[in-house]
């Protein structure tokens, strides 16, 4: 499940229980420009017992890249080996424009940063000279006074589990390379071949088997009923925000990702709408297709479609957002899931 970064933490959490004994098996906390996700997820590994726990995610340019390792660490050590370290990019709007950073590389950070946790994790000397990163700094960047160190504690897991949040070509090669998981965001089943076919084969052709296959952790919106289709507004507006308003023209992934899936004329008209500032009118331009192919809000029959159709496409964990309104009915599809996952 994915706890939403625009509110409502306290609410959720106070629900996990139930809905971890529903069969709920993992929960993800989204950071943009919002709480941060860590201590959120340090309040969840206090009031859960076996739920898997996924930063969701931590943005390469906001922590160095041992900082990044460390807070894995801890996470990974209060929740008893329970904590997978999601990672991203992120995107300009956010990276220069909330924390003035310039967004520069991502790709060759990723894989470094990917490569420093592991050596932290295994409590290495760390040593590293990379493009981007420089450990210990250079003497002459620095006062020359810093030495190689490693993490004083021991972590629980000197190898904890890493997924990547990639859409771009090079970005979803990179991840199928490097991570052990890979987390795709408005994933299109039916799509995902010809869109991300090429750059997953190529990764995997250098990946390392110790690796184990590529997760690939796909995040829906969940609904199960015969009149929860109004729920799909919420979906409709997301879509609308990421594929309009999350970068500028020409610099919005989002936005270049509804294209190549075939969507070219409803991406400019959205993207339009949402910079003009029209945000209700961009949610209502989003292909109604696009919608619905991106979540699992239905009836129960057409959800056991819609899950076949994902596990066709190599989807191994669904990462849900729960929409119904209610307690009740998010409970009830949490049930459903586990039912329809049964099944199979």
């Amino acid at each position: 499940m994915r706890i939403r970064y625009d509110g409502g933490f306290h609410e959720v959490a106070a629900e996990i229980s139930e809905l971890e004994r529903a069969g709920l098996q993992l929960v993800s906390v989204a950071e943009a420009y919002s709480f941060d996700a860590v201590s959120q997820l340090g309040y969840l590994a206090a009031v859960t017992d076996r739920l898997e726990l996924t930063s969701g995610i931590l943005q390469a340019f906001t922590r160095t890249p041992t900082l990044t390792a460390m807070t894995a660490a801890g996470l990974d050590a209060v929740s008893g080996g329970r904590f997978t370290l999601g990672l991203g990019a992120s995107g300009p709007q956010v990276v220069e424009g909330f924390h003035g950073v310039p967004y520069d590389a991502p790709l060759g950070r990723l894989r470094e940063i990917v490569e420093i946790c592991r050596a932290v994790w295994r409590r290495e000397r760390i040593e590293h000279r990379g493009r981007h990163y420089s450990i210990p700094l250079p003497p002459d960047q620095g006062t020359g006074l810093g030495r190689p160190l490693k993490l004083v504690n021991t972590p629980v897991r000197e190898r904890i589990p890493v997924a990547i949040a990639a859409i771009g070509p090079k970005n979803v090669e990179m991840t199928a390379e490097v991570a052990e998981g890979w987390e795709p965001i408005f994933f299109v089943p039916e799509k995902a071949a010809e869109t991300w076919g090429a750059p997953l084969a190529a990764g995997t052709a250098r990946r390392d088997p110790a690796l184990g296959p590529l997760d690939v952790r796909v995040g829906v919106p969940c609904a199960i009923g015969e009149d929860v289709a109004p729920l799909r507004a919420r979906e409709r507006a997301q879509l609308a925000l990421y594929v309009g308003g999350m970068g500028a023209r020409g610099r919005n992934f989002y936005n270049q990702l509804a294209v190549r899936y075939g969507y070219a004329d409803a991406a400019a008209t959205v993207q339009d709408l949402y910079l003009a500032g029209r945000k209700e009118e961009a949610a209502a331009a989003v292909p109604d297709e696009l919608v619905a192919a991106t979540s699992l809000v239905g009836p129960r029959g057409w959800v056991a479609e819609r899950l076949a159709a994902l596990r066709d496409a190599g989807v191994t964990t669904l990462v849900t957002s729960l929409v119904q309104p209610d307690r009740a009915g998010r409970l009830r599809t949490v049930e459903q899931l586990r039912e329809l996952a049964d099944a199979r």
